[in-house]
């Protein structure tokens, strides 16, 4: 293991990441550079997500990891007096994420996201860093279980060996839009290049009128 920035593990990781984050950068930042944001889902921290690398991807810390994750929800996990669970479960390319925080030992829905392409023979492990603020987190335990799926003979012939972890649909699953995604020279251009193109449309369409009424003019002499 080497560590980083990513919650205390490296950055451009390769596999799976699920991220128990309990301080909102995003928001911080954008208050003290006083920009505006549309996100699709407004999250409440903290906040737990998950994102698949590939070894090429980085975390985006100071936007708390919104242009990749997969999806994920608010955990309220701070100051409680009993213990809190988390249940991460991958079976037929589709990852599960579950939260027990309540108390009373029951199971609600946090991820359920399909397409997920995860190779065999990783590694599992936690990681954890502060800044300013920081809780004291106990982890208790980690408990690994190996499924067993039935498969016929036919899904066994079309399984095809995984080697870098994916997600099918990426682009579908962005739960985050910058309305300052555009700078300003290009939405300057594209502004102009609308009115030039209605301005040619209303000169097109004088012209194409003009013809017309004169040919009227002609029939009627």
């Amino acid at each position: 293991m080497l560590t980083g920035p990513v919650f205390g593990n490296r950055d451009f990781f390769t596999g799976l990441g699920v991220f128990v984050d309990t301080y909102p950068n995003e928001e911080k930042l954008l208050e003290v550079q006083q920009k505006r944001y549309t996100p699709r889902t407004q999250r409440i921290f903290p906040y737990v997500l998950a994102m698949v690398g590939n070894g090429t991807i980085s975390y985006d810390h100071d936007r708390d990891g919104r242009p990749t994750e997969l999806g994920g929800c608010n955990a309220m996990v701070r100051n409680l007096k009993h213990d809190t669970f988390i249940f991460i479960r991958y079976v037929r390319r589709r990852l599960t994420i579950m939260l027990d925080i309540d108390g009373q030992h029951e199971w609600r829905d946090c991820l359920d996201m399909p397409g997920v392409r995860l190779p065999l023979g990783f590694y599992f492990g936690a990681s954890a860093v502060t800044g300013d603020l920081s809780d004291n987190h106990d982890l208790i335990s980690m408990k690994l279980y190996q499924l067993t799926v039935l498969r016929s003979k036919q899904e066994e012939e079309q399984e095809e060996e995984i080697l870098i972890p994916s997600v099918d649909n990426i682009d579908l699953y962005r739960p985050y839009t910058d309305v300052e995604s555009m700078s300003s020279v290009a939405i300057f251009f594209t502004v102009l290049f609308s009115m030039l193109g209605l301005f040619l449309l209303v000169v097109v369409g004088l012209v194409v009128y003009g013809h017309w009424n004169e040919n009227r003019r002609k029939r009627f002499y």
